[in-house]
């Protein structure tokens, strides 16, 4: 997806920083750990962190994982309908009725999109090749339960 730039976090990042296509919307890769968070804020008022695959997210919220969009019916989101994507989309819940989406997910402008849009980017998704990875469960802030 390049218009709505999906590409942008949810295909990991090469080491000279250009998104890695032949793992295209596979999301935050299974084999990069992440134990935690750096310490936040960083200096001069930073209070986000990134990781070198532009898929892990540090903030106040904790550490979240961009999500493998893929049509893997195991690891991505092959096994969900049209109405369950958009669903997630429409509520920021995963699924539609599961937890939040986190940062950096822009799920407020995506709601905005028409019913007929969201299920356009749903199709295209459909059409990619799926890609089995899977994305670590977010990290709670630290001190949180």
């Amino acid at each position: 997806m390049t218009a709505q730039d999906c590409n942008g976090c949810h295909t990991p990042f090469t080491p000279t920083g250009e998104p890695d296509m032949t793992r295209a919307l596979s999301g935050h890769p299974q084999a990069v750990r992440v134990a935690g968070a750096p310490r936040l804020p960083l200096a001069d008022g930073w209070i986000v962190a990134i990781n070198e695959t532009n898929t892990a997210w540090a903030g106040p919220w904790g550490v979240s994982f961009t999500s493998n969009i893929t049509p893997d019916r195991v690891t991505g989101i092959g096994a969900w309908t049209d109405r369950i994507f958009i669903a997630s989309i429409r509520t920021g819940k995963k699924s539609g009725v599961g937890r939040g989406l986190l940062p950096p997910m822009p799920w407020r402008m995506y709601a905005t999109l028409t019913d007929e849009d969201l299920r356009a980017i749903y199709a295209y998704l459909m059409t990619i090749p799926a890609i089995s990875n899977r994305v670590p469960d977010p990290i709670p802030p630290s001190g949180a339960k």
